[in-house]
């Protein structure tokens, strides 16, 4: 059977490169990063190279980047390590209401912890906007937590603009942006944000799972969701996944022509919403404006996760929003106050370096397919 994988906003198929990495430093570099003995140090110039390639890709010093296991890991870290370590000085927190489950659900412990929460609403396109953030941040704010490109729709927010709001405000915030959807795909650059704390995840970026990127903006005090040994100074102790680690970084040098990957996905995002929009019953949900690696849209009548696994009985692999989600219904498209019957059957298309205009094609038919045979909802 064809196998034609449009679901690459779960995760990524990891690259030759960071496979073969990965396999060599489970065979042969395989000392631990912190021994001292030759094997240890083989070890630890790995992993210091890696943090080096990070360090370069976000404009930083390496000295501010520190390493986790992946995307929720890094947020939950950044979330709770802000507020635990400016709750004297405050008890309120900015975010939005189409965060990922991981500063979302952090968010909830913290409500029920007594700390106030704003979520900021976007508009029907998914796009919060800059003076909403500008009415809610006070000098009692204490962390203001915002993703770069939102992971179900692909709507681009205006987080380059949030810093200067935070500095204007007289607040003590620290700012948190989560990445994980932007990290390879468009600039991100630690001080062209204003950003306290960064969030990356590997295995958005054809690199293994298990690994991710924290940056910490020197300067910037956290606490620590963990406590142990010496490693990541204090931040993320306990011995690092050195192959996963590695391996993100194999990906990480595939990453060099980012601009060029960017106009092919483009037109291939373009072509796609040109073929979509010729088949009966659809409805598009992610705007021109997005970012051309997701795109969203509903099937009218057939549900999400009827056309899903009609789709992977075709060999056609998407998503019906957030992986993480488990099937539930959508927060992000709920909150852009669309139509429950249009969210209900929504389905998220996301490409990567590897899909092709035939793997579009391919889809076509089968959606064609699919609105001709399936049975509609009322």
């Amino acid at each position: 059977m064809k196998e034609i994988y449009l679901d690459n906003s779960s995760t990524t198929k990891p690259c030759d490169r960071a496979v073969k990495k990965v396999v060599e430093m489970m065979t042969q570099k395989y000392g631990n990063p912190s021994s001292l003995h030759s094997k240890g140090l083989e070890a630890q110039h790995e992993l210091e190279y890696v943090r080096s390639l990070c360090a370069d890709i976000l404009a930083a010093d390496k000295s501010e980047i520190y390493f986790t296991s992946g995307g929720t890991e890094g947020n939950n870290t950044a979330v709770f390590g802000a507020v635990n370590a400016l709750k004297r000085r405050g008890n309120k927190i900015v975010t939005t209401a189409i965060e990922h489950s991981s500063v979302t659900e952090a968010m909830k412990k913290l409500e029920n912890d007594g700390f106030e929460v704003v979520y900021i609403e976007p508009d029907g396109n998914g796009r919060v906007s800059a003076e909403d953030f500008e009415k809610a941040i006070d000098k009692k704010t204490i962390l203001v937590s915002v993703m770069a490109v939102n992971n179900e729709i692909g709507a681009v927010q205006p987080v380059d603009k949030i810093r200067k709001i935070i500095n204007k405000k007289g607040s003590p915030a620290i700012y948190h942006v989560d990445a994980v959807q932007a990290f390879g795909k468009i600039p991100v650059k630690a001080k062209k944000l204003g950003a306290d704390i960064i969030t990356a995840s590997s295995h958005k970026i054809h690199g293994p799972k298990g690994a991710g990127i924290l940056y910490i903006k020197k300067g910037t005090r956290i606490l620590p969701l963990h406590y142990g040994g010496e490693q990541e100074k204090k931040i993320r102790p306990g011995t690092e996944a050195l192959p996963a680690i590695c391996g993100m970084g194999a990906a990480i040098e595939e990453l060099s022509d980012m601009n060029q990957k960017m106009e092919k996905i483009t037109e291939l995002n373009k072509y796609c919403r040109e073929k979509v929009s010729e088949i009966e019953n659809i409805k598009i949900n992610s705007d021109t404006e997005c970012i051309p690696y997701i795109l969203n849209f509903s099937v009218k009548g057939i549900r999400s996760e009827t056309m899903l696994h009609f789709l992977a009985s075709e060999g056609i692999f998407v998503s019906s929003g957030s992986a993480c989600a488990k099937g539930k219904k959508s927060h992000v498209l709920s909150a852009m106050k669309i139509n429950a019957s249009i969210a209900d059957s929504a389905i998220r298309i996301s490409f990567s370096r590897y899909n092709t205009k035939n793997d579009v094609d391919e889809l076509i038919k089968s959606i064609i397919k699919a609105n001709n045979t399936l049975a509609r909802t009322r």
